[in-house]
């Protein structure tokens, strides 16, 4: 089996693989844990081999780890808990590595790991198709890929938790509160009128984003948008997307694991 690792910002999501010659096969399980940038290799790893045991999985059945990182402090904790505990030299998506993309930022190597697999995996599922991809995580991030396989580039804002934490912190009176789809736009008390900004914040820049995208990258066309991420599942109703792929990234680091195989 193939165990893929995306570590975030917020959490470390992962994801286990049967092997499969062709395609990307249906995941056997998936878990997520806080990240902690200082967690060391061993905690990293007893929580592996813990969430793995408890989800049905013998540790033992892993024979390639995948990972994709966004923080660099992590990257050394987590290979060496991949080395300790499984005995593999895990992949590691970051620059060099075959990827199928012709990545056309100006400067390639401040493309994220995580918005390369994502787009490794939606040009596999859909082939021929100009796309956007919107990723609900700590950042909400749109990116934007031709039907050739060109990545353009992308839009960066804040995610819908970090504008939840910065109301909570930078406001004397505001609380946190569960991040929910609103009953109504209209708030009748501070949790919900925080509850509806969230929400509703997000839909209108994604909407406006998406148009200009449209507008700017495919020239009024009409591409295949894609939501995913941690906080996709909260926009499922929202019609916004012509798909909801939650663990696009893990499929992304499959297929690029796949790719530079040997």
């Amino acid at each position: 089996m193939i165990l893929c690792l995306d570590v975030g910002n917020t959490t470390i999501h992962a994801g286990v693989y049967p092997a499969k010659k062709k395609g990307v096969p249906k995941l056997v399980t998936q878990f997520r844990r806080t990240s902690e940038f200082r967690a060391s290799s061993d905690e990293i790893g007893l929580f592996i081999l813990s969430a793995l045991r408890e989800n049905g999985v013998d540790p033992k059945s892993i024979k390639e780890i995948a990972i994709c990182s966004v923080v660099p402090d992590a990257i050394y904790s987590v290979r060496g808990a991949c080395q300790k505990y499984f005995k593999i030299e895990p992949f590691n998506l970051q620059a060099g590595v075959k990827t199928g993309l012709k990545i056309k930022y100006r400067n390639p190597l401040e493309v994220g790991a995580d918005r390369i697999a994502n787009s490794i995996a939606a040009v596999d599922l859909f082939p021929d198709r100009d796309l956007i991809i919107v990723d609900f995580g700590t950042a909400t991030t749109f990116c934007a890929i031709t039907r050739e396989r060109d990545y353009l580039g992308g839009v960066i804002l804040a995610g819908i938790r970090i504008s939840m934490e910065a109301l909570e912190t930078r406001t004397a009176k505001l609380p946190s509160v569960e991040i929910v789809p609103p009953e109504t736009t209209l708030g009748r008390s501070t949790v919900e009128s925080i509850q509806s900004g969230l929400y509703h914040g997000q839909i209108g820049m994604v909407k406006e984003i998406t148009a200009k995208l449209k507008q700017e990258c495919f020239a009024g066309s009409d591409p295949v948008v894609v939501a995913t991420g941690g906080f996709a599942g909260l926009f499922d109703k929202a019609k916004l997307f012509d798909k909801v792929i939650p663990d696009l990234v893990l499929q992304g680091m499959y297929r690029a694991n796949e790719m530079n195989r040997g």
